[in-house]
């Protein structure tokens, strides 16, 4: 492990990992990851890990479709497996939103995202699964689908390891030292470690960790309910990931016959206060909206389930930037439920951002200031995790 970093990143998540393997990558590898818990032992693991770039920004699809092409080939590019599943996405929404998915899968067309919206012919051929109402909007991405959080965080971590960085479990940092507007050092469980440059990628406790600073990180926190279903005998096959937008949820395959089902956002106080499990009628709900949905699914059973956080911000869009006054400090945070698809870039850019070379994807308009000069993000969609 590095003595004395020159650079330390806060938070054992997919992005900070991806972030650690990143600086070590691009030759910095005098780096160190903390991280209070076990790697991936956060809201990481507790994503449904759907991979899909259809958004209502160009910036987020860049992201997403960039970082699918790279845990497509995770293996060639870590030496380990993603667990990428490739099941098509389709996005199914209203009537009143089928102009704002035809701009979208027009912008997404334009960063080569292959991405089309599906015609009268086109829709014809998913309802074997799917349940299409007259007037409703449908967008297909054959190559989005599904990965395994775990698998790429640990795999994002090891391979940092071996080049040099090194990672530290079960070290919570209390305190980022800043003096004379740049940083020093942090405050650890461990003792004090110098360094001048931090990446906060820490999810919902960056916020905490920067307002000793003075620095207002707007993250709140919604609580999202992830619930498992086994599909009856007759549907055992893997069917397409789909995001429901009238129906307010997501549903992607998962183990043989199983089906996980994403639904609700409700704010909570602190992500230390907030139900783990899932909510009976939401269960009940849910299945009654996926079945409709998805009439094949009629008699798949209840097998479980859990809620994890999104740490979320006033646009639903991450804050990625460096924090203006303090000079080697940078923030990964307030992902919206958009985290782990983005991650494979999202990471390259934090280690882009601290090692001051330009960046492979322009994220400037991700800049902390935005909040306050009332630049924000737009969705056009009322679902602010398809912003």
């Amino acid at each position: 492990m590095p003595t004395h970093p020159d650079i330390v990143v806060i938070g054992g998540g997919v992005t900070g990992c991806s972030t650690l393997f990143h600086l070590a990558d691009l030759g910095m590898k005098n780096a160190l990851l903390l991280e209070s818990g076990p790697l991936a032992g956060g809201f990481t693991g507790r994503s449904m890990a759907i991979l899909r770039t259809h958004y209502s920004n160009e910036v987020t699809t860049r992201l997403a479709w960039d970082s699918l092409k790279v845990l497509e080939r995770f293996n060639d590019v870590v030496g380990a497996p993603s667990g990428y599943v490739r099941t098509g996405y389709l996005l199914v929404a209203p009537a009143i939103h089928r102009k704002a998915l035809e701009q979208n899968v027009a912008m997404q067309r334009r960063a080569g995202v292959d991405a089309h919206v599906l015609g009268s012919g086109d829709i014809d051929a998913v309802r074997d699964w799917f349940a299409i109402a007259d007037g409703e909007a449908c967008a297909y991405e054959p190559q989005s689908g599904f990965a395994d959080s775990y698998l790429v965080t640990t795999g994002y971590a090891n391979r940092a390891k071996e080049l040099g960085a090194g990672v530290r479990a079960g070290v919570r940092v209390n305190a980022i030292e800043v003096k004379r507007g740049r940083v020093r050092s942090v405050q650890t469980t461990i003792g004090k470690i110098s360094t001048d440059r931090v990446v906060v990628a820490a999810g919902p406790w960056s916020k905490p960790l920067l307002a000793p600073l003075k620095i207002d990180l707007p993250i709140g926190c919604v609580r999202h309910q992830v619930i498992t279903l086994h599909r009856p005998a007759e549907a055992l096959e893997e069917h397409p990931t789909i995001g429901d937008v009238p129906n307010g949820l997501s549903a992607r395959p998962d183990a043989p016959g199983m089906t996980l089902v994403g639904v609700r956002e409700d704010p909570v106080p602190s992500p230390e206060e907030y139900d783990h499990g899932v909510d009976w009628d939401v269960v009940e709900e849910s299945s009654r909206l996926l079945t409709a949905r998805m009439p094949r699914l009629a008699g798949a059973y209840y097998r479980g389930g859990w809620s994890g956080l999104f740490d979320v911000t006033p646009d639903w869009h991450p804050v990625l930037s460096g924090v203006e006054g303090v000079e080697g400090l940078y923030v990964a945070a307030g992902f919206s439920g958009h985290g782990f698809k983005l991650a494979p870039m999202v990471g390259k850019t934090m280690a882009e951002l601290a090692m001051q070379t330009p960046t492979t994807i322009d994220v400037s308009m991700l800049g902390l200031g935005r909040f306050a000069t009332g630049e924000l993000m737009r969705s056009k969609y009322p679902l602010g995790v398809l912003a």
